[in-house]
């Protein structure tokens, strides 16, 4: 079974949450069934950006990124508290623990911005929300930021540009987890393809 740990920020973005839960959830049932994901976060209770609450699994200190095959990370907004969370050594620390195991980091918006701070994209390719400040943000992390790509891919880690791009990370999470194969098929069951006999 392959493990997501879905790391939670108080101020998180639901949608953002949701397509890791989402996709990994239909392929647990209706796709290859290889997939499970765990919600972590600093706090017992965390409140999304509009204002409703979540009971994470597991608290931070109780991971054992060995458990875990890949890391997930929704973006939130700093008038939430974001970055109070997100920010916090804890979390940059699972951060750091599992780009030194080499395993697979999937980020949407600014959800890049810690995965920056923890100091893993020195020199590497990625991207973040691209209104406002948080590319320059990012690039204050000594990141090369690749302003107009709407995803980006540097070896283990997937960054992107804004919450429309949500689904397509999680399916390339998916799809670096299982394979290209089960991954389309995945798609075709929630219906992202018109051609249902694909």
């Amino acid at each position: 079974m392959k493990k997501v740990l879905l790391l939670l920020a108080n101020g998180f973005e639901a949608v953002e949450a949701s397509v890791f839960t989402d996709v990994i959830g239909w392929n647990k049932s209706d796709g290859d069934g290889t997939t499970e994901l765990i919600t972590a976060g600093i706090r017992e209770n965390l409140k999304c950006t509009f204002n409703f609450t979540v009971i994470p699994e597991m608290k931070i200190s109780e991971i054992n990124i060995h458990e875990f095959d890949a890391l997930a990370i929704p973006g939130g907004f700093e008038e939430a508290g974001f970055y109070e969370d997100a920010y916090s050594e804890d979390f940059l620390n699972i951060i750091r623990e599992f780009d030194r195991a080499g395993k697979i980091i999937a980020s949407i918006c600014v959800g890049a911005l810690p995965i920056g701070k923890s100091g893993v994209l020195v020199g590497r390719n990625a991207t973040t929300y691209n209104f406002g400040i948080r590319q320059k943000q990012l690039s204050e992390f000594g990141v090369n930021v690749l302003g107009t790509e709407p995803i980006v891919i540097d070896n283990n880690i997937i960054t992107s540009y804004n919450p429309s791009t949500a689904f397509d990370v999680a399916f390339k999470l998916l799809e670096m987890l299982t394979s290209k194969v089960n991954c389309q098929n995945v798609k075709r069951l929630m219906g992202f393809y018109q051609d249902i006999s694909l």
